[in-house]
Protein backbone atom coordinates (compact mmCIF):
# COMPACT_ATOMS: atom_id res chain seq x y z
CA UNK A 1 0.00 0.00 0.00
CA UNK A 2 1.39 3.38 -0.98
CA UNK A 3 1.53 6.19 1.55
CA UNK A 4 -0.92 8.17 -0.55
CA UNK A 5 -3.53 5.46 0.06
CA UNK A 6 -2.70 4.92 3.73
CA UNK A 7 -5.81 5.32 5.91
CA UNK A 8 -3.84 7.43 8.41
CA UNK A 9 -2.32 9.74 5.79
CA UNK A 10 -4.70 12.69 5.20
CA UNK A 11 -5.41 13.83 1.65
CA UNK A 12 -7.06 16.94 0.32
CA UNK A 13 -10.41 15.13 0.27
CA UNK A 14 -10.30 14.78 4.07
CA UNK A 15 -10.47 18.54 4.66
CA UNK A 16 -13.66 20.54 4.77
CA UNK A 17 -15.65 17.58 6.12
CA UNK A 18 -15.37 18.28 9.87
CA UNK A 19 -18.32 19.25 12.04
CA UNK A 20 -18.32 22.75 13.48
CA UNK A 21 -17.21 21.83 16.99
CA UNK A 22 -14.20 19.91 15.65
CA UNK A 23 -13.20 23.00 13.67
CA UNK A 24 -13.59 25.12 16.81
CA UNK A 25 -11.39 22.72 18.80
CA UNK A 26 -8.72 22.90 16.08
CA UNK A 27 -8.81 26.71 15.96
CA UNK A 28 -8.45 27.01 19.74
CA UNK A 29 -5.78 24.31 19.69
CA UNK A 30 -3.67 26.10 17.05
CA UNK A 31 -3.96 29.38 18.98
CA UNK A 32 -2.98 27.71 22.25
CA UNK A 33 -0.06 25.84 20.65
CA UNK A 34 1.37 29.03 19.16
CA UNK A 35 1.06 31.00 22.42
CA UNK A 36 2.59 28.18 24.47
CA UNK A 37 5.38 27.69 21.94
CA UNK A 38 6.11 31.44 22.15
CA UNK A 39 6.38 31.30 25.95
CA UNK A 40 8.57 28.21 25.67
CA UNK A 41 10.80 29.73 22.97
CA UNK A 42 11.46 32.86 25.04
CA UNK A 43 12.52 30.83 28.10
CA UNK A 44 14.54 28.44 25.92
CA UNK A 45 16.33 31.34 24.24
CA UNK A 46 17.25 33.02 27.52
CA UNK A 47 18.42 29.72 29.02
CA UNK A 48 20.47 28.62 26.02
CA UNK A 49 22.11 32.02 25.49
CA UNK A 50 22.88 32.19 29.22
CA UNK A 51 24.53 28.76 29.04
CA UNK A 52 26.58 29.86 26.03
CA UNK A 53 27.73 32.93 27.97
CA UNK A 54 28.44 30.91 31.14
CA UNK A 55 25.80 32.51 33.33
CA UNK A 56 22.63 31.30 35.03
CA UNK A 57 19.77 32.92 33.14
CA UNK A 58 16.17 33.00 34.45
CA UNK A 59 15.93 31.04 37.73
CA UNK A 60 13.46 32.90 39.95
CA UNK A 61 9.95 32.69 38.53
CA UNK A 62 8.58 29.14 38.56
CA UNK A 63 10.60 25.90 38.64
CA UNK A 64 14.09 26.80 37.35
CA UNK A 65 12.72 30.02 35.88
CA UNK A 66 10.29 28.24 33.54
CA UNK A 67 7.53 30.83 34.08
CA UNK A 68 9.71 33.87 33.41
CA UNK A 69 8.19 34.54 29.99
CA UNK A 70 4.67 34.38 31.46
CA UNK A 71 5.70 36.93 34.09
CA UNK A 72 7.15 39.17 31.36
CA UNK A 73 3.88 38.98 29.43
CA UNK A 74 1.85 39.96 32.49
CA UNK A 75 4.26 42.82 33.17
CA UNK A 76 3.79 44.15 29.62
CA UNK A 77 0.01 43.94 29.98
CA UNK A 78 0.04 46.24 33.03
CA UNK A 79 2.61 48.76 31.76
CA UNK A 80 1.54 52.24 30.75
CA UNK A 81 0.47 52.49 27.11
CA UNK A 82 2.23 55.58 25.74
CA UNK A 83 1.33 57.03 22.34
CA UNK A 84 3.64 59.65 20.77
CA UNK A 85 2.12 63.07 20.18
CA UNK A 86 3.06 62.99 16.46
CA UNK A 87 1.81 59.46 15.81
CA UNK A 88 -0.88 58.64 13.28
CA UNK A 89 -3.22 57.16 15.88
CA UNK A 90 -5.41 54.76 13.81
CA UNK A 91 -2.46 53.30 11.90
CA UNK A 92 -0.29 53.27 15.03
CA UNK A 93 -2.95 51.19 16.79
CA UNK A 94 -3.65 48.78 13.89
CA UNK A 95 -0.03 48.06 12.88
CA UNK A 96 0.71 45.47 15.66
CA UNK A 97 -2.58 43.74 14.89
CA UNK A 98 -1.74 43.56 11.18
CA UNK A 99 1.64 42.04 12.05
CA UNK A 100 0.18 39.45 14.44
CA UNK A 101 -2.93 38.08 12.69
CA UNK A 102 -1.11 36.76 9.55
CA UNK A 103 1.37 35.00 11.84
CA UNK A 104 -1.50 32.99 13.36
CA UNK A 105 -3.21 32.35 10.02
CA UNK A 106 -0.04 30.98 8.41
CA UNK A 107 0.05 28.05 10.84
CA UNK A 108 -3.43 26.88 9.77
CA UNK A 109 -2.08 24.77 6.86
CA UNK A 110 0.78 23.11 8.79
CA UNK A 111 0.21 19.32 9.19
CA UNK A 112 0.95 18.20 12.75
CA UNK A 113 -0.12 14.56 12.55
CA UNK A 114 -2.13 11.89 10.72
CA UNK A 115 -5.85 11.17 10.93
CA UNK A 116 -6.84 10.63 14.57
CA UNK A 117 -10.04 10.16 16.54
CA UNK A 118 -11.32 13.17 18.54
CA UNK A 119 -14.42 12.26 20.56
CA UNK A 120 -15.27 9.57 18.02
CA UNK A 121 -14.75 11.80 14.95
CA UNK A 122 -11.98 10.92 12.49
CA UNK A 123 -10.10 14.06 11.56
CA UNK A 124 -6.55 14.98 10.49
CA UNK A 125 -4.30 16.88 12.93
CA UNK A 126 -4.32 19.91 10.65
CA UNK A 127 -6.72 22.82 10.62
CA UNK A 128 -7.07 22.98 6.85
CA UNK A 129 -5.20 22.40 3.60
CA UNK A 130 -5.36 23.51 -0.01
CA UNK A 131 -3.71 22.57 -3.32
CA UNK A 132 -1.56 25.70 -2.83
CA UNK A 133 -1.03 25.37 0.92
CA UNK A 134 2.62 26.48 0.88
CA UNK A 135 1.70 29.62 -1.08
CA UNK A 136 -0.75 30.53 1.70
CA UNK A 137 2.15 30.55 4.16
CA UNK A 138 4.23 32.73 1.83
CA UNK A 139 1.31 35.13 1.37
CA UNK A 140 0.77 35.46 5.12
CA UNK A 141 4.45 36.09 5.77
CA UNK A 142 4.34 38.84 3.13
CA UNK A 143 1.30 40.40 4.81
CA UNK A 144 3.19 40.66 8.07
CA UNK A 145 5.57 43.14 6.41
CA UNK A 146 2.75 45.68 6.22
CA UNK A 147 2.35 45.74 9.98
CA UNK A 148 6.04 46.45 10.52
CA UNK A 149 6.23 49.14 7.83
CA UNK A 150 3.05 50.87 9.00
CA UNK A 151 4.16 50.69 12.63
CA UNK A 152 7.46 52.42 11.86
CA UNK A 153 5.82 55.04 9.65
CA UNK A 154 2.92 55.82 12.01
CA UNK A 155 5.22 56.37 15.01
CA UNK A 156 6.15 59.83 13.78
CA UNK A 157 9.81 59.30 14.62
CA UNK A 158 12.96 58.95 12.54
CA UNK A 159 14.47 55.76 13.93
CA UNK A 160 11.28 53.66 13.64
CA UNK A 161 10.85 54.88 10.07
CA UNK A 162 14.40 53.85 9.16
CA UNK A 163 13.88 50.48 10.84
CA UNK A 164 10.64 49.86 8.95
CA UNK A 165 12.28 50.74 5.62
CA UNK A 166 15.11 48.35 6.38
CA UNK A 167 12.62 45.67 7.31
CA UNK A 168 10.63 46.08 4.11
CA UNK A 169 13.73 45.82 1.90
CA UNK A 170 15.16 42.94 3.91
CA UNK A 171 12.01 40.83 4.14
CA UNK A 172 11.08 41.29 0.49
CA UNK A 173 14.63 40.44 -0.66
CA UNK A 174 14.94 37.29 1.41
CA UNK A 175 11.38 36.22 0.72
CA UNK A 176 12.37 35.87 -2.93
CA UNK A 177 15.24 33.54 -1.99
CA UNK A 178 12.96 31.59 0.36
CA UNK A 179 10.35 31.12 -2.36
CA UNK A 180 12.96 29.98 -4.89
CA UNK A 181 14.43 27.50 -2.40
CA UNK A 182 11.20 25.50 -2.15
CA UNK A 183 10.55 25.29 -5.91
CA UNK A 184 12.74 22.16 -6.03
CA UNK A 185 10.52 20.62 -3.34
CA UNK A 186 7.49 21.22 -5.55
CA UNK A 187 9.28 19.54 -8.46
CA UNK A 188 10.02 16.43 -6.42
CA UNK A 189 6.70 16.20 -4.56
CA UNK A 190 4.53 17.12 -7.53
CA UNK A 191 2.28 19.22 -5.31
CA UNK A 192 2.14 22.45 -3.28
CA UNK A 193 -0.14 20.94 -0.66
CA UNK A 194 1.57 20.59 2.72
CA UNK A 195 -0.11 17.28 3.54
CA UNK A 196 0.87 15.77 0.18
CA UNK A 197 4.47 16.98 0.54
CA UNK A 198 4.63 15.08 3.85
CA UNK A 199 3.15 12.02 2.14
CA UNK A 200 5.78 12.23 -0.62
CA UNK A 201 8.49 11.81 2.05
CA UNK A 202 6.82 8.77 3.63
CA UNK A 203 8.89 5.92 2.19
CA UNK A 204 12.46 5.67 0.97
CA UNK A 205 13.30 6.01 -2.70
CA UNK A 206 14.37 2.94 -4.63
CA UNK A 207 17.76 3.77 -6.14
CA UNK A 208 19.54 1.78 -8.82
CA UNK A 209 23.25 2.52 -9.22
CA UNK A 210 24.71 0.46 -12.08
CA UNK A 211 22.80 -2.65 -11.10
CA UNK A 212 23.08 -2.13 -7.31
CA UNK A 213 19.61 -1.77 -5.82
CA UNK A 214 19.07 -0.10 -2.44
CA UNK A 215 16.58 2.15 -0.66
CA UNK A 216 17.71 5.76 -0.43
CA UNK A 217 16.53 8.48 1.94
CA UNK A 218 13.22 10.18 1.31
CA UNK A 219 13.59 13.36 3.32
CA UNK A 220 14.23 16.34 1.09
CA UNK A 221 16.93 17.65 3.41
CA UNK A 222 19.07 14.81 1.97
CA UNK A 223 17.78 14.90 -1.60
CA UNK A 224 17.80 18.72 -1.87
CA UNK A 225 20.55 19.96 0.47
CA UNK A 226 21.13 23.22 -1.42
CA UNK A 227 17.45 24.11 -1.12
CA UNK A 228 17.55 23.41 2.60
CA UNK A 229 20.62 25.60 3.19
CA UNK A 230 19.13 28.49 1.19
CA UNK A 231 15.84 28.13 3.05
CA UNK A 232 17.53 28.21 6.46
CA UNK A 233 19.51 31.35 5.61
CA UNK A 234 16.52 33.08 4.03
CA UNK A 235 14.11 32.48 6.91
CA UNK A 236 16.61 33.89 9.41
CA UNK A 237 16.58 37.11 7.41
CA UNK A 238 12.82 36.87 6.86
CA UNK A 239 12.12 36.73 10.60
CA UNK A 240 14.55 39.56 11.46
CA UNK A 241 16.62 37.34 13.70
CA UNK A 242 20.30 37.71 14.55
CA UNK A 243 22.71 37.94 12.80
CA UNK A 244 20.22 39.49 10.36
CA UNK A 245 18.30 41.66 12.87
CA UNK A 246 19.19 44.89 11.07
CA UNK A 247 15.70 46.47 11.43
CA UNK A 248 16.09 46.26 15.23
CA UNK A 249 19.77 47.20 15.45
CA UNK A 250 19.95 48.87 18.86
CA UNK A 251 23.44 50.23 18.16
CA UNK A 252 22.08 52.19 15.18
CA UNK A 253 18.29 52.53 15.46
CA UNK A 254 17.62 52.40 19.23
CA UNK A 255 15.10 49.59 18.77
CA UNK A 256 14.00 49.83 15.16
CA UNK A 257 10.39 49.90 14.02
CA UNK A 258 8.96 49.28 17.53
CA UNK A 259 10.94 51.99 19.36
CA UNK A 260 7.84 54.07 20.12
CA UNK A 261 5.67 51.12 21.17
CA UNK A 262 4.98 50.00 24.72
CA UNK A 263 2.64 47.79 26.75
CA UNK A 264 0.43 45.36 24.79
CA UNK A 265 1.24 46.89 21.39
CA UNK A 266 4.91 46.09 21.88
CA UNK A 267 3.91 42.63 23.15
CA UNK A 268 2.03 42.00 19.89
CA UNK A 269 5.14 42.77 17.82
CA UNK A 270 7.14 40.51 20.12
CA UNK A 271 4.50 37.77 19.79
CA UNK A 272 4.45 38.06 15.99
CA UNK A 273 8.23 37.62 15.76
CA UNK A 274 8.26 34.42 17.81
CA UNK A 275 5.17 32.99 16.11
CA UNK A 276 6.88 33.57 12.76
CA UNK A 277 9.90 31.67 14.12
CA UNK A 278 7.65 28.75 15.08
CA UNK A 279 5.86 28.85 11.71
CA UNK A 280 9.01 28.80 9.56
CA UNK A 281 10.45 26.05 11.80
CA UNK A 282 7.29 24.00 11.31
CA UNK A 283 7.44 24.66 7.56
CA UNK A 284 11.07 23.49 7.50
CA UNK A 285 10.01 20.27 9.24
CA UNK A 286 7.17 19.83 6.74
CA UNK A 287 9.14 20.52 3.57
CA UNK A 288 12.52 18.99 4.37
CA UNK A 289 12.37 16.83 7.52
CA UNK A 290 9.50 14.48 6.76
CA UNK A 291 6.83 16.47 8.57
CA UNK A 292 5.20 14.61 11.44
CA UNK A 293 6.74 11.26 10.47
CA UNK A 294 9.19 9.65 12.86
CA UNK A 295 12.90 9.71 11.99
CA UNK A 296 14.94 6.58 11.57
CA UNK A 297 15.34 4.32 13.56
CA UNK A 298 12.04 5.19 15.32
CA UNK A 299 10.26 4.67 12.02
CA UNK A 300 11.02 0.93 12.26
CA UNK A 301 8.31 0.69 14.92
CA UNK A 302 4.96 0.16 13.21
CA UNK A 303 3.07 2.45 15.59
CA UNK A 304 5.48 5.36 15.35
CA UNK A 305 3.51 7.07 12.56
CA UNK A 306 0.00 6.40 13.85
CA UNK A 307 -2.17 7.83 16.59
CA UNK A 308 -0.91 10.78 18.62
CA UNK A 309 2.79 9.84 18.55
CA UNK A 310 3.53 11.87 15.38
CA UNK A 311 2.60 15.02 17.31
CA UNK A 312 5.66 14.39 19.49
CA UNK A 313 8.02 13.86 16.53
CA UNK A 314 6.71 17.02 14.86
CA UNK A 315 7.30 19.28 17.86
CA UNK A 316 10.72 17.77 18.52
CA UNK A 317 11.72 18.83 15.00
CA UNK A 318 10.26 22.31 15.59
CA UNK A 319 12.17 22.69 18.86
CA UNK A 320 15.39 21.59 17.13
CA UNK A 321 14.85 24.29 14.49
CA UNK A 322 14.19 26.89 17.21
CA UNK A 323 17.45 25.88 18.85
CA UNK A 324 19.26 26.71 15.59
CA UNK A 325 17.75 30.22 15.67
CA UNK A 326 18.96 30.68 19.25
CA UNK A 327 22.36 29.16 18.48
CA UNK A 328 22.90 31.65 15.67
CA UNK A 329 21.94 34.55 17.90
CA UNK A 330 24.42 33.54 20.59
CA UNK A 331 27.25 32.83 18.14
CA UNK A 332 27.38 35.15 15.12
CA UNK A 333 27.91 38.93 15.07
CA UNK A 334 25.52 41.24 13.28
CA UNK A 335 26.29 41.96 9.62
CA UNK A 336 26.50 45.38 8.03
CA UNK A 337 23.36 46.25 6.10
CA UNK A 338 25.08 46.57 2.73
CA UNK A 339 26.80 43.19 3.21
CA UNK A 340 23.48 41.64 4.14
CA UNK A 341 21.61 42.94 1.09
CA UNK A 342 24.49 42.12 -1.25
CA UNK A 343 24.55 38.55 0.05
CA UNK A 344 20.80 38.13 -0.54
CA UNK A 345 20.67 39.52 -4.08
CA UNK A 346 24.08 38.48 -5.43
CA UNK A 347 24.52 35.08 -3.75
CA UNK A 348 21.29 33.49 -2.53
CA UNK A 349 19.03 34.39 -5.45
CA UNK A 350 21.50 33.36 -8.24
CA UNK A 351 22.41 30.12 -6.45
CA UNK A 352 18.71 29.30 -5.99
CA UNK A 353 18.03 29.89 -9.70
CA UNK A 354 20.96 27.71 -10.75
CA UNK A 355 19.87 24.98 -8.34
CA UNK A 356 16.33 24.97 -9.78
CA UNK A 357 17.81 24.57 -13.25
CA UNK A 358 19.97 21.67 -12.08
CA UNK A 359 17.09 19.86 -10.37
CA UNK A 360 14.79 20.32 -13.37
CA UNK A 361 17.53 19.08 -15.72
CA UNK A 362 18.21 15.99 -13.64
CA UNK A 363 14.55 15.04 -13.44
CA UNK A 364 14.01 15.63 -17.15
CA UNK A 365 17.07 13.57 -18.11
CA UNK A 366 16.00 10.79 -15.76
CA UNK A 367 12.53 10.66 -17.30
CA UNK A 368 13.41 11.09 -20.98
CA UNK A 369 16.59 8.97 -21.10
CA UNK A 370 15.25 6.30 -18.74
CA UNK A 371 18.29 6.57 -16.46
CA UNK A 372 18.43 5.63 -12.81
CA UNK A 373 18.89 8.21 -10.10
CA UNK A 374 22.49 7.14 -9.54
CA UNK A 375 23.39 7.48 -13.20
CA UNK A 376 21.77 10.92 -13.42
CA UNK A 377 23.66 12.04 -10.32
CA UNK A 378 26.95 10.76 -11.79
CA UNK A 379 26.57 12.06 -15.35
CA UNK A 380 24.65 15.31 -14.65
CA UNK A 381 24.87 16.22 -10.97
CA UNK A 382 28.62 15.81 -10.48
CA UNK A 383 29.67 17.84 -13.60
CA UNK A 384 27.24 20.62 -12.72
CA UNK A 385 28.48 20.69 -9.12
CA UNK A 386 32.10 20.94 -10.32
CA UNK A 387 31.23 23.79 -12.70
CA UNK A 388 29.37 25.68 -9.95
CA UNK A 389 32.25 25.30 -7.50
CA UNK A 390 34.75 26.49 -10.11
CA UNK A 391 32.55 29.49 -10.92
CA UNK A 392 32.26 30.43 -7.24
CA UNK A 393 36.03 30.10 -6.78
CA UNK A 394 36.77 32.34 -9.79
CA UNK A 395 34.18 34.91 -8.67
CA UNK A 396 35.57 34.98 -5.13
CA UNK A 397 39.13 35.40 -6.37
CA UNK A 398 38.11 38.22 -8.71
CA UNK A 399 36.12 40.02 -6.02
CA UNK A 400 39.01 39.87 -3.55
CA UNK A 401 41.73 40.82 -6.04
CA UNK A 402 42.22 44.41 -4.76
CA UNK A 403 42.44 43.29 -1.14
CA UNK A 404 44.92 40.54 -2.05
CA UNK A 405 47.12 42.95 -4.01
CA UNK A 406 47.24 45.47 -1.12
CA UNK A 407 48.06 42.68 1.33
CA UNK A 408 50.93 41.50 -0.88
CA UNK A 409 52.28 45.07 -1.19
CA UNK A 410 52.08 45.55 2.59
CA UNK A 411 53.89 42.27 3.17
CA UNK A 412 56.61 43.35 0.69
CA UNK A 413 57.32 46.50 2.71
CA UNK A 414 54.93 48.97 1.14
CA UNK A 415 54.53 52.20 3.07
CA UNK A 416 50.80 52.68 2.47
CA UNK A 417 48.83 49.44 2.57
CA UNK A 418 45.59 51.36 2.19
CA UNK A 419 44.46 54.83 1.21
CA UNK A 420 44.18 57.38 4.03
CA UNK A 421 40.77 57.91 5.54
CA UNK A 422 38.90 60.96 4.22
CA UNK A 423 38.27 63.87 6.57
CA UNK A 424 34.56 63.53 7.33
CA UNK A 425 34.31 64.84 10.90
CA UNK A 426 31.67 67.48 11.66
CA UNK A 427 32.74 71.12 12.04
CA UNK A 428 34.20 72.10 15.38
CA UNK A 429 31.56 74.74 16.09
CA UNK A 430 28.77 72.14 15.96
CA UNK A 431 26.70 74.17 13.50
CA UNK A 432 25.29 73.26 10.14
CA UNK A 433 27.46 72.22 7.20
CA UNK A 434 29.14 75.34 5.83
CA UNK A 435 28.91 76.28 2.20
CA UNK A 436 31.40 74.39 0.06
CA UNK A 437 31.94 71.62 2.61
CA UNK A 438 31.64 67.99 1.48
CA UNK A 439 28.03 66.87 1.28
CA UNK A 440 26.70 63.96 3.27
CA UNK A 441 26.26 61.90 0.12
CA UNK A 442 29.85 62.71 -0.80
CA UNK A 443 31.33 61.38 2.41
CA UNK A 444 30.33 64.02 4.95
CA UNK A 445 29.43 62.86 8.45
CA UNK A 446 25.61 62.77 8.91
CA UNK A 447 25.22 65.50 11.53
CA UNK A 448 21.64 66.01 12.79
CA UNK A 449 20.27 69.58 12.62
CA UNK A 450 21.14 71.60 15.70
CA UNK A 451 17.95 73.72 15.53
CA UNK A 452 15.58 70.77 15.77
CA UNK A 453 12.41 71.75 17.65
CA UNK A 454 10.87 68.99 19.75
CA UNK A 455 7.25 69.40 20.89
CA UNK A 456 7.03 69.75 24.68
CA UNK A 457 5.55 67.01 26.80
CA UNK A 458 1.81 67.53 27.40
CA UNK A 459 2.32 66.48 31.04
CA UNK A 460 4.74 69.29 31.89
CA UNK A 461 3.81 72.86 32.74
CA UNK A 462 4.72 75.26 29.95
CA UNK A 463 5.80 78.90 30.27
CA UNK A 464 6.55 81.47 27.55
CA UNK A 465 10.26 82.15 27.22
CA UNK A 466 10.35 84.36 24.14
CA UNK A 467 8.47 87.31 22.75
CA UNK A 468 7.30 85.31 19.72
CA UNK A 469 5.24 82.95 21.87
CA UNK A 470 7.62 79.98 21.82
CA UNK A 471 7.14 77.78 24.88
CA UNK A 472 9.26 75.09 26.48
CA UNK A 473 8.73 72.65 29.33
CA UNK A 474 9.87 73.77 32.78
CA UNK A 475 10.80 70.24 33.83
CA UNK A 476 8.32 70.27 36.74
CA UNK A 477 5.03 68.44 36.95
CA UNK A 478 1.87 70.51 36.74
CA UNK A 479 0.43 71.24 40.18
CA UNK A 480 -2.84 72.90 41.22
CA UNK A 481 -0.99 75.81 42.85
CA UNK A 482 2.45 77.13 42.03
CA UNK A 483 4.76 79.53 43.80
CA UNK A 484 7.90 81.23 42.65
CA UNK A 485 11.29 80.71 44.19
CA UNK A 486 12.85 83.59 46.06
CA UNK A 487 15.66 83.83 43.55
CA UNK A 488 13.23 84.02 40.57
CA UNK A 489 11.74 87.39 41.56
Amino acid sequence: MTPWASPEQPTLADFGQDVWWIVLIKVVGVFAVLVLMTLFAIVLERKVVARMQQRTGPNRVGPRGSLQSLADGLKLAFKEDIMPALADKPVYFLAPVIATIPAFVAFSVIPMGPVVSIFGEQTPLQLTDAPIGVLIILAMSAMGIYGIVLGGWASGSTYPLLGSMRSAAQMISYEIAMGLSIVAVFLYAGSMSTSEIVAAQADGNEVSFFGLEFTGPSWYVVLLPVSFVIYVIAVVGETNRAPFDLPEAESELVGGFHTEYSSLKFALFFLAEYINMVTVSALAATLFLGGWRAPWPLSIWDGANSGWWPLLWFFLKVVAALFVFIWLRGTLPRLRYDQFMRFGWKVLVPVALVWILVVATMRTVSREADLSAGQVALFVGVPVAVLVLLGLAVASRTANRDTRVMAEEAAAGGVHAADPEPEVLPPADGGRRPAGAPSRSGGGFPVPPMDLVVPPSPRLRREPVATDGTVVGTGRRTTPTTSQEDGDE
